[in-house]
This record gives structure tokens, sequence and C-alpha cells, in this order.
């Protein structure tokens, strides 16, 4: 059991989403939000330098993606509990957030209520999984059809986001800090693993499984 205030690290790009998760938390005595960051590396920063219980991190960070972040997070503070908050769909992250240590995903139109039994949860050790989420680990468990881009790695489902956002490789490359042909490595492993064959088909399906916002 925890003896003092839940200590609260925000990571978010935006300052307004920020703010409202801030005071969706205040509206429970025994939480404290500590520390916000706008970007992982500031995140990382903060991390070293003070202690929290629990950590919400947004999946789209400018530096890194949240799960890049989770990674770092868990290797240097283990015992961090880390919820994941996105614009996403189940569908889309949270299992690979779970499969990864995070202690729960939430969507970013959760209730106050929600929110702040999340982080109760979380900071006691538990887990916080949604029916649905809960449906899905099962099946994934059991052996069921998994989605295709659940074959992806980490930086193989950012390079499907940005092709099929539209983006050119040449810009990928910009916003990934990659080269080029790296990038346009990226893009056959994702055609094979998917079984697609270009970047409209792509598009479509990552609108369908909730890939974009």
């Amino acid at each position: 059991m925890i003896d003092h205030k839940i200590r609260v690290l925000l990571v978010d790009d935006h300052s307004i989403v920020r703010s409202g998760v801030r005071r969706m938390l205040e509206t429970a005595g025994e939480i404290d939000v500590t520390g916000e960051a706008e970007t992982a590396q500031d995140a990382m920063l903060l991390v070293r330098e003070q202690d929290f219980d629990v950590a919400l991190v947004d999946i789209q960070l400018p530096d890194k993606s949240g799960l890049e972040l989770l990674k770092l997070m868990r290797a240097h503070k283990p015992k961090l509990a880390i919820l994941m908050l996105s614009m996403h769909s189940v569908e889309a992250y949270a299992l690979r957030a779970i499969k990864q240590g995070a202690a729960g995903y939430l969507t970013k139109d959760i209730s106050a209520a929600t929110l702040v039994s999340a982080v109760r949860k979380v900071a006691s050790g538990g887990k916080h999984v949604s029916p649905e989420l809960a449906e899905k680990l099962v099946n994934a468990i059991g052996g069921g059809d998994a989605a295709p881009h659940e074959a992806l790695s980490d930086r193989e489902l950012e390079v499907l986001k940005l092709l099929a956002s539209g983006e050119r490789i040449v810009r990928i490359a910009q916003i990934l800090h990659l080269s080029p042909s790296t990038v346009t490595t990226y893009r056959a492993r994702i055609l094979e693993k998917t079984g697609m064959d270009s970047n409209a088909k792509l598009a479509r399906y990552a609108l369908e499984n909730g890939l974009l916002t």
C-alpha cells in the first residue's frame, strides 16, 4: 500500500490535454500530479530525477513513440506503473502496450471517474483492463486470429501510420530520423507482413483498424 499521495507524471505534448487530465485527477484528494513533460526526452529526465508512482503516457509524442518511452521507463524504473493514454481505439495499440509492460490503456474520451479509478488501481499494483481489452487479451492468449499489424515491430507500425497518412518516403525519413533507404526497407517489410501491395491499401487498412486519428 502507498502511504503517501499517488504521485503522477503526465506525458503529453498538448498542454490542453495535460491541463484537462490534471483537473480530472484533482477530483481525487489522494492523487497529486508532481511532474509534466511534453517529450519523451523530458519525461526520462524527470523519471531519473524524481520518484513517481504512476505515469500517464500519450502514444503520440514528438520525439519518440509512447511505446518506445514505455520501454525506456520500464528499463529505468521497473516498478513504475505506466498507463498509456491515446486517441486511438483499443484495437490499434492496447495489446501491444500491455505485452510490453503497460499497466493499462486508456482512450482520451474516458470519464474522470474512470481515469481516477485506473490510477488508483495501477498505483496499488493492479492492472486497468477494460472489458473490450480483456476479451482481446483472452483471444490473443487463446491463439485467436491476430490483426496483421500486430506482427509489425513498433518502428514498422510508425512507418505504416505515416505512409497511410500520405507522407512520402523522404519526409518519413526526416520525421523518424532515418535514411530514405531504411524507410523503403521498412515499407517492403510492412507490405509483406500485411499482405498488401500499395500505400492506398495500407491507408484503407489503417483507417479501418483505428490506426489513424
